[in-house]
């Protein structure tokens, strides 16, 4: 009996290409939720092979980021939201050009 591939497996796999992985942030950056930006970089974290991948000054900003949207966070997340939207604006993440 063949093994089903768990939605975490699949989700991983699909983050490995560039557009997915800027429209699953962007749908991210679009709910809000601080916890949630937090779990999707460590998502495509693990897409694009574990962070011991990146420089040391990567994950540097990387660990910053995190402690700051796990404690704090929310508070300036919600309030660049809001400034943005009050503006007319959004964040949208897009693939970098080579």
């Amino acid at each position: 009996m063949p093994r089903s591939v768990s939605y975490h497996e699949r989700l991983i796999k699909h983050l490995q290409d560039p557009l997915e992985a800027a429209s699953y942030i962007e749908v991210v950056l679009e709910e809000g939720d601080p916890k949630m930006l937090g779990k999707a970089l460590k998502n495509l974290i693990e897409a694009q092979g574990g962070i011991d991948r990146f420089p040391a000054q990567v994950k540097q900003c990387y660990e910053q980021l995190d402690l700051m949207l796990s404690e704090q966070g929310e508070i300036e997340f919600y309030c660049l939201s809001k400034l943005l939207d009050a503006l007319g604006l959004q964040i949208a993440v897009t693939v970098k050009s080579a």
